[in-house]
């Protein structure tokens, strides 16, 4: 069974977690084992992430930039990457995120993670609290991760 990450910071509203939850749902759907990992809460370790088959980032918009959790993440991904390139690369990701009404924080993202391997679907945004359309969308996203590596 592919697995797929789900890597994501949220806390206070909880708008991100949302999002994540409905990734995973998606990815479900779609016939994957899902783990979902909040930065907020843990980082995550590089086995983890080389064990993956996909991933899906998710971020709040801070200031039109990621949640720093990410960006440790993207620091240790590029630290194991120079030491060992080995299932770090290629991965099939989305991207997702929300924000209290800038939404600039996803050109960012999409710099910054386009290193990871080869884009998925459309980054997903959603204005505070993510309404049908948006959870929707998500649970596409999470669909087509998993299709992704059937």
């Amino acid at each position: 069974m592919p697995k797929v990450l789900i890597l994501y910071h949220s806390q206070e509203h909880g708008n991100t977690h949302a999002m994540a939850d409905s990734v995973g749902q998606g990815a479900r759907e779609g016939g994957a084992q899902v783990e979902l990992v909040n930065t907020n809460e843990q980082r995550l370790d590089m086995e983890s992430y080389r064990s993956a088959d996909a991933v899906a980032f998710g971020s709040p918009d801070y200031y039109s930039y990621i949640a720093g959790g990410l960006k440790v993440f993207l620091d240790d991904w590029h630290i194991a990457k120079s030491a060992n390139a080995d299932g770090l690369e290629d991965k099939p990701y989305g991207l997702f995120y929300s924000h209290g009404g800038g939404g600039k924080v996803r050109q960012p993202m999409e710099q910054l993670f386009a290193r990871a391997g080869r884009k998925v679907g459309q980054t997903i945004g959603a204005r505070g609290r993510a309404g049908e359309s948006e959870c929707a969308a998500c649970r596409q996203l999470g669909r087509q991760l998993a299709e992704a590596v059937k």
